[in-house]
């Protein structure tokens, strides 16, 4: 005999069954009300900031427990690892130029223990490492957010080198983590490690958005003038938010494979 189903498995089979656009519009629904139970919980949003930070480099920690428990890279993007390695050495160098902070210390950590993550995944890992599935380009990436930011960058006082920099690596963070979706895509059945990493930068960047938006509220849209005039300071906001339903689809059936206790994630096609 079947045991009575849990209430949320019961809502998450509900959603499953309801149309693309009752979807969206739940999931903004949920976005909205996890941004005013952060506004009422959280009274000091630069902490939104840290805890995005915190999260990656929990997420960073799972896959270094793969890498030296499991000893394998399979299902994890080579490429996804290099992109965020670029985007946090540019904030890196942005930071110690422009303004050293916690973050800076933050950045520095999660930047170190990538660059360990790619060695593995590119020496003592290799034979693991899945590079038929890894076959997104860099340069698809790369290329227009160089563009963009050349374009579209801060009007602050900073050097102008040092201003396009600060443009490609909020850009490129935006879109680093396509690569890993992409070898996700092709394989389709995403090992426990690799789903807990990408849910983690999942919540991260949700996280970092939340900072944002809420730092926006926070001060009736002066922290927008603070960035600068034109159209940077809407594009900050536009990057945080694309890279957050970026992940969002995943994030969905990462929490449903949970709930119907699933250890091994099987995304459906037309997922990521």
């Amino acid at each position: 005999m079947k045991g009575a189903k849990t209430p949320i498995h019961a809502v998450a089979m509900w959603v499953r069954r309801q149309p693309p656009k009752v979807k969206a519009f739940l999931a903004v629904v949920s976005g909205i009300a996890a941004l005013v139970f952060l506004r009422l919980v959280v009274h000091d949003h630069d902490n939104l900031f840290v805890a995005a930070e915190a999260v990656h480099a929990l997420g960073i920690s799972v896959l270094i427990f793969k890498l030296t428990k499991e000893k394998t890279c399979a299902g994890l993007s080579l490429k996804s690892q290099e992109l965020t390695a670029i985007f946090l050495a540019v904030r890196l160098y942005c930071s110690f130029v422009m303004e050293f902070d916690i973050h800076t210390l933050l950045d520095s950590a999660t930047l170190v223990t990538t660059l360990w993550v790619i060695y593995m995944i590119r020496f003592p890992l290799k034979s693991s490492y899945m590079d038929d599935k890894d076959n997104f380009k860099s340069y698809y990436v790369l290329l227009p957010c160089a563009v963009l930011s050349l374009l579209i960058h801060p009007t602050t006082q900073h050097h102008i080198f040092n201003r396009i920099l600060w443009a490609f690596c909020v850009y490129l963070e935006a879109v680093s983590v396509l690569p890993q979706l992409r070898v996700m895509q092709n394989t389709k059945i995403v090992e426990p490690f690799t789903a807990h990493y990408v849910f983690a930068l999942g919540v991260a960047r949700f996280l970092s958005c939340a900072h944002w938006i809420l730092q926006v509220l926070d001060t009736h849209g002066r922290l927008l003038t603070t960035l600068g005039y034109g159209l940077w300071p809407s594009m900050v906001l536009l990057s945080e938010i694309v890279q957050t339903f970026i992940l969002a689809d995943f994030c969905y059936y990462y929490v449903k494979s949970l709930v119907g206790g699933q250890l091994v994630l099987r995304l459906p096609s037309g997922v990521v």
